[in-house]
């Protein structure tokens, strides 16, 4: 039997249906919006920059900045203590060897000089001296040598002729032997004299040979203080420009003072800044190139200084080109030095803030749209980067600063 609804219940049960449909369709949106992407913001492509993952010859390179420098540098040091009396050439004049650049002064250096001169002078007199009394005095001993054998002589003969009168019973015995005696004492003084004069030879000699040595010492510091005289007129000892200039006239200056700078225009070098944290993979005898604003030209490294000073390694980079017009000493200059070649690798232009051996995302794009990706780095380049995975060769990454998008996973493109 069926039970009559009246009015009152049949409005309740349309109300708890129209709750219970009404939840439902709330969780079934919740879902459904759930489900869906954030919105991606839009991007002017013109303002990105979009490279493509390439495969084939990679080239390693650094950049680093510098200025060029003079091979051949001579600093002209003051040789003495001295006065600056006047400078005689201005920095950026064009010198020789033997131009003067400045001229000192100093009154107890020429006396020095002085002094030097008339050491010398009296030790060669002393021994010019010494030598004609030493030649005086052998001459002496050998004309008493030679007076002692002709003494020697006669007696020698004087007692042969008694030897010849005893056997002819001419003489007596003891006449022979007083003659025999004579000649044997004459013989031994000669031979005594004989040594006395080769003992003189020696002496000669020794003290000869003192007295020389004490004229070359004068004449070792008579050429110092002349050379000391000589450099208070400073020259520029190589032919080149004139740098710098240290001191001003009436300044006193030690000896030991950098006095100038010159240098050779026409050798010229590059001395650049490499980050310590890329110096290791440079290694003398690599290719470079140097950039001087008017021109591009060849180089090698030289050398790599073992110190790092404010984070940075010198290099030296010796030109093999000509020099461009207008390449002079100090001028600001850019290198590039190869490290090595790859024959085959995958590589893209290198993302602004991304280092070699890391791991990072870039935005891949595909046609009108652009998602986030994870890309392992290997070895990078001044320009480009290794690619060891999450992108293939033919792909189109941003490699702009994408910083503004960090927490998007795509964006559009217009």
């Amino acid at each position: 039997m069926d039970v009559p609804r009246t009015p009152e219940k049949n409005r309740k049960y349309r109300r708890f249906a129209a709750i219970g449909a009404i939840v439902v369709a709330l969780i079934v949106a919740t879902v459904a919006f759930g489900r869906l992407e954030p919105a991606a913001p839009t991007v002017d492509r013109a303002t990105l920059v979009i490279d493509e993952v390439k495969r084939g010859p990679f080239l390693r390179s650094i950049r680093a900045n510098g200025t060029l420098v003079p091979e051949n540098v001579r600093w002209i040091a003051a040789a003495t203590d001295a006065r600056v009396e006047r400078i005689v050439v201005q920095p950026g004049s064009t010198v020789t060897r033997d131009t003067v650049i400045m001229e000192l002064s100093d009154p107890q250096q020429q006396q020095s000089a002085s002094e030097a001169m008339w050491q010398l002078r009296a030790a060669e007199g002393a021994y010019q001296a010494a030598q004609a009394q030493l030649e005086s005095e052998a001459l002496d001993r050998e004309a008493a040598a030679a007076q002692l054998r002709a003494e020697y002589e006669q007696a020698r003969l004087r007692a042969r002729a008694d030897a010849e009168l005893e056997k002819a019973g001419l003489a007596a015995a003891i006449t022979r032997q007083l003659s025999q005696s004579a000649a044997d004492e004459l013989g031994r003084r000669v031979e005594i004299e004989q040594r006395r004069v080769a003992t003189m030879v020696s002496s000669k000699r020794a003290r000869l040979a003192t007295l020389q040595a004490q004229v070359e010492q004068a004449r070792a510091l008579n050429e110092l203080r002349m050379q000391q005289t000589a450099s208070l007129q400073v020259r520029a000892g190589i032919d080149g420009v004139l740098q710098q200039v240290g001191v001003q006239a009436g300044q006193r200056v030690t000896t030991g003072t950098n006095l100038a700078r010159v240098a050779e225009p026409n050798r010229l070098k590059a001395e650049v800044r490499v980050a310590e944290v890329q110096a290791k993979d440079v290694s003398v005898g690599q290719s470079a190139t140097i950039d001087t604003r008017n021109g591009i030209v060849n180089a090698r490294v030289a050398r790599v200084d073992p110190a790092v000073s404010n984070g940075t390694v010198v290099v030296d980079l010796t030109i093999t080109d000509l020099l461009p017009q207008g390449a002079r000493p100090d001028l600001t200059v850019d290198a590039t030095i190869e490290l090595d070649r790859v024959a085959q690798a995958t590589f893209v232009a290198r993302p602004v803030s991304v280092q070699e051996m890391s791991t990072a995302t870039l935005f891949r794009v595909r046609g009108d749209e652009a998602r986030r990706v994870k890309v392992d780095f290997g070895r990078a380049s001044a320009e480009a980067i290794e690619i060891r995975g999450g992108l293939q060769a033919g792909d189109q990454v941003i490699v702009s600063d994408t910083s503004t998008y960090e927490r998007v996973d795509r964006i559009k493109l217009k």
